[in-house]
């Protein structure tokens, strides 16, 4: 289970980092990929480890044409700004807690990008990126913030 973790925050981080750099939606750059590419990723991960950040998003940015946006949840971010790996923590405890035996690891990693809370998360002006856990995966799977 470490490995898949370390595996997972690798890719969840790698998806912040694509955000950030492209400005674009995390939910957008996991739709431009693909879920074929995202499997391919998790594989990949433990060798690209050794990679920076930077090398992997240029050949990501390249192969897939990812066009420049205009999301910025940097610029727009009042406070200080949450690092791209505490990010993909965020994302990488909230798939593991939501994801059943039966699902693939990969599914689960799309729809929760793709879903509502990734655009909630994306938002550091708000409070819910450093949320307990709990509460994010109950307003996850409730299709709402919880109040």
């Amino acid at each position: 289970m470490t490995k898949e973790r370390n595996d997972l925050l690798y890719v969840c981080s790698l998806i912040e980092f694509l955000g950030r750099t492209t400005k674009n939606t995390n939910s957008d750059i996991v739709t431009v990929l693909g879920k074929t590419e995202l499997a391919r990723q998790i594989r990949l991960a433990d060798i690209n480890h050794c990679l920076s950040f930077e090398e992997v998003a240029d050949e990501l940015i390249t192969k897939y044409d990812i066009q420049l946006g205009t999301f910025d949840s940097v610029g727009t971010c009042n406070y200080n700004i949450p690092s791209y790996i505490g990010i993909g923590g965020v994302y990488r405890d909230l798939i593991l807690d939501v994801k059943t035996d039966q699902e693939e690891l990969v599914d689960v990693m799309y729809q929760v990008f793709t879903s509502f809370i990734s655009e909630k998360i994306s938002n550091f002006n708000s409070s819910l990126y450093y949320e307990n856990p709990s509460y994010i995966r109950e307003s996850y799977l409730s299709g709402e913030l919880l109040m």
